[in-house]
């Protein structure tokens, strides 16, 4: 993939690798060795150390994310978020896929001064220095690793599990077999990108099972319509019976007139004539008595009368499905599409918690020792 079609399909993974290259260039540009930094340069450009991040500069758990420690770290970190970026932030949007990768890296920074000050206060540690983009990185693979467990596609293709389980295996086996390496930002890195993750896919699921429901009302609402109701039926049997008056008028007119000319015809076709009307007219009250049953029927189901104007219960039950159907569903999608949001929203009132919880403790000590 080129860098013109990356920056179409994930612009903030163009932007992060653009980033981490331009503070790598700027950093040689002023004096720092690009294989081995010092670490008052790394301290200087904004690397994650326990007494400077957790009392006065809080910002380098983000800074940090950003800075590497030599020309190899940044190139796996930079091959690393080019293979997971073009695959992640497409299918977590690129805000979200944003706020993956600063959560997950600023969880694992936290965890490493927990750990670093837990092993200070035990006496089997020192304070140390960190940077890099891994814990970042660590989250969104394993925010993929959620996305091929619950068979979330991108562009049609679904992730294949067992690759991403043996990339995230490699880079945790990787940093407890070298030294040097910050496992606890990559533990704690993962371990956002999981609970995060799992907003995503359960967001994702629930969307996906109502849009399949939404699909299924016209087909129900198309069957409900074809009943017809009672205004519907009334203004068609009041039709047919004007039109069966009329018909019976014209015929009534026509016959007269041809019978003048013979009164004997006349009276014996009036006879009839009146005898075939009786019969009409019994077979149309037979009509009027079973439409007028009907409708008492229907109005009695309805519990309304006649002149109400109120819809039969099939038409009321489809009426008020078109209507609360569609609110209900845009509000649950309104709900699940903010799940993400109100669950990385938590885990940074819980990050914060913690940077406080530290940072009282490590003001205690101090306090103690002076």
């Amino acid at each position: 993939m080129t860098i013109k079609q990356l920056l179409k399909t994930a612009p903030v993974t163009t932007l992060l690798l653009v980033s981490f290259i331009g503070l790598f260039i700027m950093q040689v540009l002023t004096g720092v060795d690009a294989n081995n930094p010092s670490t008052e340069a790394l301290l200087k450009w904004g690397a994650n150390a326990l007494p400077f991040t957790m009392t006065d500069d809080p910002w380098r758990l983000v800074s940090s994310a950003f800075l590497h420690i030599g020309l190899m770290h940044l190139l796996f970190n930079g091959f690393a978020m080019y293979f997971f970026g073009q695959i992640a932030e497409p299918m977590f949007g690129s805000a979200k896929f944003l706020a993956l990768f600063l959560l997950a890296a600023i969880g694992g920074n936290l965890l490493n001064n927990h750990v670093t000050w837990q092993g200070i206060l035990d006496g089997t540690g020192q304070p140390g220095i960190s940077a890099g983009a891994s814990g970042g990185i660590m989250g969104i693979g394993a925010a993929l690793l959620i996305a091929a467990l619950f068979k979330i596609s991108v562009n049609g293709m679904v992730l294949n599990l067992r690759s991403l389980i043996f990339i995230m295996g490699i880079n945790l086996v990787y940093g407890f077999a070298v030294p040097g390496i910050d496992n606890a930002g990559h533990i704690g890195g993962a371990i956002t990108g999981l609970v995060i993750a799992l907003a995503f896919a359960i967001a994702y699921r629930q969307r996906q099972n109502m849009d399949i429901a939404l699909q299924n009302i016209p087909r129900l609402q198309g069957y409900q319509s074809g009943y017809p109701n009672r205004e519907q039926h009334s203004a068609q049997t009041s039709y047919q019976g004007q039109q069966q008056s009329e018909q019976l008028n014209d015929y009534q007119t026509t016959y007269i007139d041809i019978s003048k000319h013979s009164e004997t015809d006349v009276v014996s076709s009036n006879h009839d004539f009146d005898n075939h009307r009786s019969d009409n007219l019994n077979l149309d009250n037979h009509h009027s008595n079973n439409d007028r049953l009907n409708s008492h029927r229907f109005d009695k189901d309805a519990h309304v009368d006649n002149n109400s104007g109120v819809k039969s219960p099939i038409d009321i039950n489809a009426d008020h499905a078109t209507i609360n159907e569609p609110k209900t569903s845009s509000k649950s999608m309104v709900i699940w599409q903010l799940l993400p949001w109100l669950v990385m929203l938590l885990i940074s009132i819980g990050f914060i918690w913690w940077w406080q919880d530290i940072h009282q403790q490590l003001l205690q000590v101090l306090a103690v020792i002076e």
